[in-house]
């Protein structure tokens, strides 16, 4: 019997590592699993629609760490990660994607001579003003088995000098959750709800600290946004950092909050089918953050990305996704282009298929020896 933790952090944690419990739920008599909940992020109702949502059981352990810097947050959930390491003496800790509790528990853990898994990794920007690529960083050069999603991870990981057989190519568990829940989703009637018709509005994310902390880049954001939603309404699901930022620099009258949808039309966050169904029935989706480049790539949706770089290329390379920066007239171009040209034609990249977390149980369960 081998004895695994697998560790979330924060939301976006969640729809990784639900597929991969799934995935070892089929080996009960070969391997023991307790999911850890570190607490990074933790809202109470948000979580508990996220983990309904997905099926995921209540985490056997949480943390509980909270908020604060990045140093305090990352000392934090050393100290009490090691504290479950030393009791409950696991085989295999199981990081996903590049939030503070990944490096953490993953230098905890190799620390105390655990084996070390990282799903996602080899992903880069080449940005190191960004904090999740210095966890990235920190995470691959330590793991024993690095998950990764396409051939540019591949490429970036053997460029680092990490030896080939630490490498396993085995597609994207973001996916697996997608291809799950995707029908499901599509059932939901809260377009219908909101007012909203299929490719006649578009959906936004807006929370990385490049872009809502300075306040003339945010203004100059939300004044191209609502340039666009003249033509075509923007849902947006406001970011509790993004609410605060635009509150204190006085610039929230570029939201509507009402219950008509037009403009940048602000509502509460959304768990995690109510904003796949939203996405999957949208004309466009306009973003900062990372996962969304992969699930429009797998939906066909037009994604314009507000960032100078990405970590995930191949959703450029093949996919719907095209990065713009925060520069106002390079969105909208982008924007115009969506609207006023055909829909883009873009791939699904390979092993992008639903069955990337079986890859994953199926090589630890074929290197436990090893």
């Amino acid at each position: 019997m081998m004895k695994i933790l697998n560790i979330v952090g924060a939301r976006p944690n969640f729809m990784k590592i639900a597929p991969i419990i799934e995935a070892m739920n089929s080996y009960p008599d070969r391997i023991e699993q307790m999911l850890v909940h570190t607490g990074q992020h933790y809202d109470e109702k948000m979580s508990k629609a996220f983990f309904e949502d997905l099926g995921m059981p209540k985490p056997d352990i949480d943390l509980g760490v909270g908020s604060g810097t990045h140093a305090e947050q990352t000392a934090r959930i050393m100290v009490e990660f090691e504290k479950v390491c030393i009791k409950e003496r696991p085989d295999l800790v199981i990081v996903v994607g590049d939030v503070n509790s990944t490096m953490a528990c993953a230098i905890t853990a190799k620390k105390l001579g655990i084996k070390v898994a990282h799903v996602e990794a080899g992903l880069r920007s080449m940005d190191m003003s960004m904090p999740e690529e210095i966890n990235r960083l920190c995470t691959d050069v330590l793991c024993d088995y690095l998950f990764t999603t396409d051939h540019f991870a591949n490429e970036n990981l053997k460029s680092e000098g990490i030896p080939e057989e630490k490498i396993f190519f085995v597609g994207n568990v973001m996916i697996d959750t997608l291809m799950k829940h995707k029908k499901a989703a599509a059932k939901l009637d809260l377009a219908d709800r909101l007012g909203l018709e299929p490719g006649k509005y578009a959906t936004l994310t807006l929370h990385r600290p490049s872009n809502v902390d300075d306040k003339n880049t945010l203004q100059g954001i939300l004044e191209v946004l609502s340039q666009i939603a003249r033509e075509l309404p923007i849902v947006f699901p406001i970011h509790p950092r993004t609410k605060k930022m635009t509150d204190l620099f006085g610039l929230s009258h570029y939201f509507s909050d009402g219950e008509k949808a037009e403009g940048i039309w602000t509502v509460d966050p959304l768990g995690y089918l109510d904003f796949l169904h939203l996405n999957m029935h949208a004309k466009m989706t306009l973003t900062d953050s990372g996962g969304l480049q992969e699930e429009t790539t797998v939906l066909g949706i037009p994604c314009i990305t507000m960032r100078e770089n990405t970590e995930r290329p191949i959703t450029c390379e093949i996919g719907t996704n095209v990065i713009v920066g925060s520069n106002p007239d390079s969105i909208l171009a982008a924007a115009e282009k969506i609207l006023n040209g055909p829909r883009p034609n873009g791939k699904v990249p390979e092993k992008w298929d639903g069955k990337a977390a079986e890859r994953i149980v199926e090589v630890i369960i074929s290197r436990r020896k090893t």
